[in-house]
């Protein structure tokens, strides 16, 4: 398939999981959830530019503001508040829309606000990073991470807020998770002196969340790392994410294409791919320059 066939068929994946009530369901025939909504309408967002899914993506936006607390998060249910992690993401998902101007600033604040459980080093811990940096957690009250730190950076980055303290710090956090042999986890680096292994995906979306602010050289051995990785790959998740993290720096692969549509035709075996997943083949289909370089397309077709 040509790269405009995957994306009108990922685009059509994502519009059969559209409610009437706004808002989209992790998969066919399921119910509202904040994080699947907020990854469609921001997909999409890329790929529309009117009729029903220009609709689609403005009442996704709708619901998911009516998700939001007052404090400016956003979480997975509003039986559990403390899980605030798709805030970055409705963040990215109200970014052009003047209609949700107010939801996006009152989550921007919620985000440069909130730093998770934080302390000093101990010269007898056992993990190596520096817990004192603050980034982001997964849930409240928890240690920052690598992806909801590089998320949040992310949404302040298109935002506007790349200069930000809280934007530093998280970068710096970020450099510190850093593996010695290249890549990132979900956040640590040695345990009890043995170093841990990378992972694509953490690899992928700290080089998105890093790319524009240090020098190619800094993180060399971890684009050497998803290098030799992401040619082996076709599950959705780390796929994508290892091509918007080579795309960022200017290191997209020239079979990206023909590795994600190997990656669509293999859900016909494993089964139907749930919407973050879906989302994330669109992004890597249309973000040839990794998530920043994206919405700043988006940015210059809409003005």
């Amino acid at each position: 398939m040509t790269g405009s066939a995957l994306v009108s068929t990922c685009s059509e994946m994502l519009r059969g999981r559209a409610l009437e009530r706004g808002g989209f369901s992790m998969l066919p025939g399921g119910v509202y959830r904040s994080d699947a909504t907020a990854w469609a309408v921001l997909s999409l967002s890329a790929t529309m530019s009117g009729g029903r899914g220009r609709e689609l993506v403005e009442s996704g936006r709708t619901r998911l503001a009516a998700s939001q607390m007052k404090d400016g998060r956003v979480s997975v249910s509003p039986s559990d508040p403390g899980s605030f992690w798709p805030t970055p993401l409705a963040m990215l998902a109200w970014q052009g829309s003047e209609r949700h101007a107010k939801n996006r600033s009152l989550a921007r604040n919620f985000l440069l606000g909130v730093s998770g459980s934080h302390w000093a080093k101990q010269s007898n811990s056992p993990s190596a990073h520096d817990p004192s940096i603050r980034g982001w957690p997964w849930t409240e009250d928890t240690h920052s991470w690598v992806q909801p730190t590089s998320l949040s950076i992310l949404a302040l980055r298109i935002a506007g807020d790349g200069g930000h303290e809280r934007v530093r710090e998280g970068i710096r956090m970020l450099m510190d998770r850093q593996l010695p042999s290249g890549g990132w986890n979900y956040g640590n680096t040695f345990t009890y002196g043995k170093e841990q292994y990378p992972q694509v995906d953490s690899t992928g979306i700290a080089l998105n969340a890093l790319a524009g602010n240090l020098p190619p050289n800094e993180v060399g051995k971890s684009l050497k790392y998803l290098q030799d990785q992401v040619r082996k790959l076709r599950s959705p998740l780390s796929l994508c994410w290892g091509v918007l993290g080579l795309g960022a720096w200017g290191k997209r692969p020239e079979q990206a294409t023909a590795w994600i549509g190997e990656c669509l035709y293999r859900r016909k075996i494993y089964g139907e791919y749930d919407t973050t997943l879906v989302s994330l083949l669109l992004l890597a289909l249309e973000g040839k320059g990794g998530i920043v370089s994206l919405f700043r397309r988006m940015k210059e077709g809409n003005s």
